[in-house]
C-alpha cells in the first residue's frame, strides 16, 4: 500500500511539474517585454518616388526620378520624431530603403542615394539624422530594408534569373552590413516581406550571420525564424488585430520544406513567442501607395484622432502593438495637418489614462476590483504578467450592478493587454473569473475607467 502510494505521490509531482514547465517554456524575452510594454510605434516613410507621383511604375527603372528631383528643402528629423513621441509613440522605424532602391544614407554599393542629391551640398545623411533624434526625444530607433523589392536592381517586381538574384544579394548584404554596423544599436529591424530563405538563390543564412555579427538585441519584424526576437504581421494593413489572438504561434513547414512563420491568429499552447504589430498608415488605403507615401492633395484622407484611437482599441487592445505610417511630404517634414491630429490622438490617450477609476492586480482564477461608492464605468482593462507567460485560456467580466452580478464582458486572450469597451454603467465592484487557463493566471493589471 505505502508502495502504491509512493508510486503515485511520484507521478502527481511529475505530472505537476511537467504541467509547470508546459507553461514556463514559452515565454518571451527581456526584449519583447521591453517592446509590448512599448505599444506604440511610428514608421517613417521618405523616398525619391513622391517626387514623380504621375509618371513612377515601380515596375519600370526608366521611371526612376533622376538624383536631382530630390531636394526636400526644409526637411527636419526632429520635427518627424517629435510628433510622434507628441501621438505617444516610443519608438520609431525608417525605412531607409523603400521600394524604388533609393537609399537616404550615402551608401557604398551604388550611386543612387541621398548623397547624389541637392540635399545639404550632397552632404546629407537621413538614417544618421533620424537616429540621433530618436535619442534626443527618447525614442527607440529601428529601420526598415527590404531585402526583395527594389526598382533600381529591377528585383521582385519583375521575373530575375538565378545570376541576376544572387547579384541583387551582394547589393543587399552590403547595405544591410552599412546599415547595422555604422548606426549603432537598432531596436527594431524591419523586413518587409521577410528574407528569401530558397536554397539556391536565397540570403537568410547570410543575414542571420550578419545580424549576429553586428545585432545581436534588435527585434525582428518578419525576420529569419532561426532567430528567437521575431515579431509578426496580423495579415492587413488597418490596425485591427484579430480576435482572439495569442503571441505563441507555430510555425508551418511551405512548399520547399522550411519552416516558416504563420501570420495567422496564433496558437494558444504554440511552440514559439513571436508578439505581433498591427500597422497601418495615417492616411486611408485610397491614398496614393496605399496610404503609406506622401501626395499633393490627399489631406482629406488622413485618419482623424478618433480613428488612430479606435485603431489603438482594435490593436493594442487585443494583444498587439500599434505601428502608426507616418508620410513625409516633399519639403521634408511631416505635414502640419497630420502631426496637429497627432497631437490631438496623444492627447486623448493622456485623458483616456488620467480617467482610471480603480485598479488591482493579483493572481489566481478570481480577481475583484471594489469601489468606496459606486462609480460610471464604459471600459475595462487585463494584463497578464506576461514574463509568466500566456496562461489565460477564457474570462468572464461581471459588474455588481443594484445587487446583482451582470456579465458585462468575455473573452479568451489577454496577453500583454485586452481592452473592452461597452455602454456607461454604474457599480460598486468588479470581477474578472477565468474559467480556463494553463497554470495559474497572473493578473498584472485589472482596471476600470470612464472615458
Amino acid at each position: 500500500m505505502r508502495k502504491t502510494t509512493i508510486i503515485i505521490t511520484f507521478l502527481l509531482v511529475f505530472t505537476a511539474r511537467l504541467n509547470a514547465r508546459s507553461v514556463a517554456d514559452v515565454l518571451p524575452n527581456s526584449r519583447q517585454v521591453q517592446w509590448s510594454d512599448m505599444e506604440m510605434g511610428v514608421i517613417i516613410h521618405l523616398d525619391i518616388n513622391i517626387f514623380a507621383p504621375e509618371t513612377f511604375d515601380y515596375e519600370k527603372k526608366a521611371t526612376l526620378p533622376p538624383l536631382s528631383a530630390f531636394n526636400p528643402s526644409q526637411i527636419n528629423t526632429d520635427q518627424w520624431i517629435e510628433s510622434a513621441k507628441r501621438a505617444g509613440a516610443k519608438y520609431a522605424i525608417l525605412t531607409a530603403k523603400h521600394g524604388t532602391g533609393f537609399c537616404l544614407w550615402k551608401t557604398k554599393v551604388h550611386d543612387y542615394h541621398i548623397g547624389n542629391t541637392p540635399v545639404r551640398g550632397g552632404g546629407a545623411d537621413i538614417v544618421a539624422d533620424f537616429i540621433k533624434s530618436c535619442k534626443k526625444y527618447g525614442l527607440k530607433p529601428g529601420l526598415y530594408y527590404n531585402t526583395n523589392m527594389n526598382t533600381y536592381y529591377q528585383a521582385g517586381y519583375v521575373k530575375m534569373s538565378d545570376d541576376d538574384r544572387l547579384k541583387f544579394n551582394e547589393a543587399v548584404y552590403g547595405q544591410l552590413k552599412e546599415l547595422w554596423s555604422e548606426y549603432g544599436e537598432l531596436f527594431e529591424i524591419w523586413f518587409d516581406g521577410g528574407v528569401m530563405s530558397d536554397r539556391k538563390t536565397g540570403i537568410k543564412d547570410r543575414v542571420m550571420q550578419l545580424l549576429k555579427d553586428y545585432q545581436p538585441k534588435a527585434l525582428l519584424f518578419n525576420g529569419p525564424i532561426g532567430e528567437n526576437k521575431i515579431l509578426r504581421w496580423v495579415k492587413n494593413e488597418d490596425g485591427r488585430t484579430p480576435y482572439p489572438f495569442w503571441n505563441r504561434i507555430d510555425p508551418v513547414t511551405n512548399k520547399a520544406g522550411e519552416a516558416v512563420i504563420n501570420d495567422g491568429s496564433g496558437n494558444a499552447d504554440g511552440k514559439y513567442w513571436v508578439g505581433a504589430e498591427a500597422d497601418f498608415p495615417n492616411r486611408n488605403k485610397s491614398a496614393w501607395n496605399g496610404g503609406w507615401l506622401w501626395r499633393a492633395g490627399e489631406q482629406d484622407k488622413v485618419f482623424s484622432a478618433d480613428d488612430l484611437l479606435n485603431r489603438y482599441y482594435t490593436s493594442v487592445g487585443r494583444n498587439t502593438n500599434v505601428l502608426i505610417g507616418m508620410a513625409i511630404d516633399t519639403s521634408g517634414l511631416f505635414p502640419a495637418h497630420d502631426a496637429k491630429i497627432f497631437e490631438e490622438f496623444g492627447k486623448k490617450l493622456a485623458d483616456r489614462k488620467n480617467s482610471m477609476i480603480g485598479s488591482t492586480h493579483g493572481s489566481g482564477k478570481l480577481i475583484t476590483l471594489k469601489f468606496k461608492i459606486a462609480k460610471e464605468i464604459n471600459q475595462v482593462e487585463i494584463e497578464e504578467e506576461i514574463r509568466h507567460g500566456e496562461r489565460i485560456r477564457a474570462y468572464q467580466i461581471d459588474a455588481m450592478i443594484d445587487g446583482k452580478w451582470k456579465k458585462i464582458g468575455d473573452g479568451a486572450s489577454v496577453g500583454h493587454k485586452r481592452i473592452q469597451l461597452f455602454d456607461s454603467l454604474k457599480t460598486d465592484e468588479l470581477r474578472l473569473t477565468i474559467s480556463k487557463s494553463s497554470g495559474e493566471p497572473i493578473i498584472r493589471d485589472f482596471s476600470a475607467y470612464r472615458y
